[in-house]
């Protein structure tokens, strides 16, 4: 990789040189003969997203917009209002204390001033507010650095030994060069040469060192999360909006296209997302705008989006709703989140898709960062591409990702059931992990009864050896056995093997091995079953079938935030002010109780979770536990 990189480098160099004849040794598909390709379709002037100041009918045309009605006044309690001050000891924070959320909430309040600013004065034109602009700018330059504490652990990068490129650093200068692009000859020369000259220091020189072998890579570069796309994204869209050499801009996106097809590989062949659907937002969003600046600036003629795994992994937004806009929150993922309705819209015109009820929305609008807003505000590819005749925009009844072993099973439409489930198999060395396999989420109507609880608020024990410390990012936070006493394992072996799957319009069936994921060496077999039952109400029923060299412990569960309350010996209610869900449990008349536990966790959902332990009171060498789950006809609310 780091010879690949330093050949590439090479060819960009010689195009600075002027170098002719015959091309360099090809390196991974990149060569001098496609740097040249590339640099040959793009205008002699940067492109950023959206419009300069100057283009006065687009802007005058973006002004009359609802959804931008409300730039300007913002704009104006910036200009009566402090740039919130961020010390050394505010960055110092994290690294004593581990807390994320002081820093960030401050640095967002800064580095939101230069959208506000930026749209603002394009909206207006009258140079209200390039002033308070040329000041968050002078601020934001003068930070010691660009990279998020909680990615500077060592304090490297605060000391000055080394400049990293992260995800803060790169959207801070993605978003300062398309202020720059946008506002142009509006800025004054010395906030100009500021923020190119920090460009420059920040992230264009630092990338350029590590794609030519001068240091080491950042991770970020060949990993397979978010992480790539993200930085990747902001760095080439800030070179593509402020580097006038078009032969030096053509390396970005060569080497973009390089690195970002290790984005890709971070998802299935079927395109499911592990990290989540929060992730899928932040991570797939990213590399939409990075595919889209790249298609912009050579016409059309580079399309990174132009493949099947590219398509596939942009129809997880769609497939992985389980029923009435409702989504599990599997992974470092909050129990509130969506896809988000910009990203869907493009993908689903994109790909020719015909998901109508995204199609439909305007994505116009300053929400989000400014190149996002810009790209979404103004023209693209996915605005002028042809909309698919066919599509209702209704779920099928199921959607299965077989190479990740994720089911979602879904009632037929028009029938009685209201019952819809999510069903992960999957392993736990996935992307923001959970110990989570075989774990299930129950939907009636539009409310998630029982479920996965989601991530857990950052701090500097999530991405760490304590990690699993954490009481909802190993099993017990979810809906998954314990065995003799202990949680699921973490690692790629733990992992839910098909035993069988047999689908049908009626009842889907899923059996999945489990036994993988507990290093219990007296465990000889742990199967779950999934039942589907699309007839009547509809119904779930899952059915652990465990067996043991001698006798020991066991025991399943349930995970909510919502009421509980046995209704039964063996029957529980579980429900809130609208819905219920009725939990019958059958043992094979094995003595068996159910304890409750709030899970005593910082979650990003709005209550802590409830977890519903349902074991035997007795070792046991055999047992089956089974629960169906159906709905709750008189609930006696």
């Amino acid at each position: 990789m780091m010879e690949t990189a330093k050949r590439v480098l090479l060819v960009v160099a010689a195009f600075y040189i002027g170098l002719s004849g015959e091309s360099a040794p090809a390196a991974d598909g990149v060569d001098q003969t496609r740097l040249k390709h590339v640099a040959a379709l793009l205008s002699k002037e940067p492109k950023g997203f959206g419009a300069p100041i100057t283009d006065r009918n687009a802007w005058g045309k973006l002004g009359k917009n609802d959804s931008f009605k409300g730039v300007i006044s913002d704009a104006e309690k910036l200009l009566r209002a402090a740039i919130p001050e961020q010390p050394d000891d505010l960055y110092l924070d994290f690294s004593r204390t581990g807390n994320r959320t002081r820093w960030q909430r401050v640095s967002g309040r800064r580095r939101g001033r230069i959208k506000t600013l930026a749209l603002a004065e394009c909206l207006e034109n009258k140079g209200r507010f390039i002033g308070a602009f040329e000041e968050i700018v002078r601020a934001l330059c003068a930070e010691r650095t660009w990279v998020m504490p909680a990615h500077d652990r060592s304090l490297t990068n605060f000391n000055g030994k080394v400049v990293d490129i992260d995800l803060g650093s790169s959207m801070l200068g993605w978003s300062l060069a398309t202020a720059d692009y946008v506002l142009a000859e509006k800025l004054g020369t010395e906030a100009r040469r500021m923020i190119r000259a920090n460009l420059e220091r920040r992230i264009f020189k630092p990338y350029e060192d590590m794609a030519a072998g001068k240091r080491k890579v950042n991770w970020w570069m060949t990993t397979t999360n978010n992480w790539n796309a993200v930085c990747l994204g902001g760095v080439t869209g800030s070179a593509l909006a402020v580097i006038d050499s078009p032969e030096r801009r053509a390396f970005f996106i060569v080497a973009a296209e390089h690195y970002s097809q290790n984005f890709l590989k971070g998802f299935t062949d079927d395109g499911y997302c592990s990290e989540g659907l929060g992730y899928w937002n932040y991570g797939y969003g990213y590399y939409a705008m990075l595919s889209e600046l790249i298609h912009q600036a050579t016409g059309g003629k580079v399309d990174i989006l132009a493949n099947e795994r590219a398509k596939a992994a942009g129809g997880f937004g769609a497939a992985i709703e389980i029923s009435n806009g409702v989504y599990p929150a599997f992974a470092d993922c909050s129990v509130r989140a969506r896809p988000s309705s910009r990203l869907m819209y493009f993908v689903s015109r994109r790909f020719g898709m015909g998901l109508q009820r995204w199609e439909q929305d305007d994505p116009a609008g300053p929400g989000g960062s400014l190149y996002d807003s810009m790209m979404y505000s103004f023209e693209n590819s996915a605005s002028r591409a042809k909309l698919a005749k066919t599509g209702s925009g209704e779920l099928p009844i199921r959607s299965w990702f077989d190479k990740a072993g994720v089911l979602l099973c879904r009632p037929r439409a028009n029938s009685q059931s209201r019952l819809a489930v999510a069903l992960k198999g999957g392993h736990n060395a996935e992307h923001h992990n959970h110990n989570d396999v075989g774990s299930f989420v129950v939907v009636l109507g539009d409310k998630a009864l029982l479920l996965d609880p989601g991530g857990e608020v950052y701090t500097a024990r999530t991405f760490s050896s304590k990690r699993y410390d954490s009481g909802v990012l190993n099993s017990y936070g979810h809906s998954v056995p314990i065995v003799a006493g202990k949680l699921q394992r973490t690692g790629s072996k733990a992992r839910g093997k098909v035993l069988k799957r047999q689908f049908t319009d009626s009842t889907d069936t899923l059996a999945l091995d489990i036994s993988s994921a507990y290093d219990v060496p007296e465990l000889k077999k742990l199967e779950r079953t999934f039942l589907y039952s699309r007839s009547g109400p509809g119904s779930l029923t899952v059915t652990d079938e465990v067996a043991f060299s001698k006798a020991s412990g066991f025991g399943t569960a349930l995970i909510t935030l919502d009421k509980w309350k046995k209704v039964g010996a063996s029957s529980l209610m579980i429900y809130d002010s609208d819905e219920a869900l009725r939990v019958d449990i059958a043992t094979g008349g094995i003595e068996f109780e159910v304890k409750a536990e709030t899970i005593d966790e910082d979650v990003s959902a709005p209550r802590k979770p409830i977890r519903l332990e349902i074991s035997l009171k007795n070792p046991v060498r055999n047992a089956v536990i089974s629960v169906k789950i159906a709905p709750m006809e008189e609930a006696g609310l």
